[in-house]
C-alpha cells in the first residue's frame, strides 16, 4: 500500500494511533544538552543532567519539547525508564510534521561540525 507520508525516511521514527514515537539513546553527564547523531535505530542526544532521582528523564523531555517546539506536556517516555535507550511518544502529533522539524535539526549538526 503507496503511502504519503514521509513515514520510511528514517528508521528511528514511527507513527502509533497515539502519536509519534521516536528512539532516542541518552548520554547523560554532558556537559551540553544537544543531538549528536542519529543510526537507522536511535537518534543518540547527550543530556547534563545525571541518570539519577529521574533527573535525565525529565531534562530529556524539556529538551524535545524545546528543539521540537511542542508542550512538555505532550511528551511521554514510553519505555526505557532507567535504560539509555529510550522511547518518546510525541502524543497527537504528525509523523510528517516532526520528521521535518528533525530534518531541519539533523542538518543544523552537520553544519555545525
Amino acid at each position: 500500500m503507496y503511502n504519503n507520508s514521509m513515514e520510511n525516511i528514517f528508521g528511528f521514527i514511527s507513527e502509533t494511533k497515539e502519536g509519534t514515537v521516536i528512539n532516542i539513546k541518552l548520554v547523560p553527564n554532558s556537559s551540553v544538552n544537544k543531538i549528536v547523531d542519529y543510526t537507522d535505530e536511535f537518534i543518540r542526544i547527550k543530556i547534563s543532567a545525571p541518570p539519577i532521582e529521574n533527573k535525565a528523564n525529565k531534562e530529556l523531555v524539556s529538551f524535545a519539547s524545546e528543539i521540537l517546539k511542542i508542550n512538555k506536556s505532550k511528551i511521554k517516555i514510553i519505555s526505557g525508564e532507567k535504560s539509555k535507550l529510550k522511547k518518546l511518544l510525541i502524543i497527537d502529533s504528525n509523523l510528517t510534521e516532526i520528521t521535518q522539524k528533525i530534518l531541519f535539526m539533523l542538518n543544523s549538526i552537520h553544519k555545525e561540525k
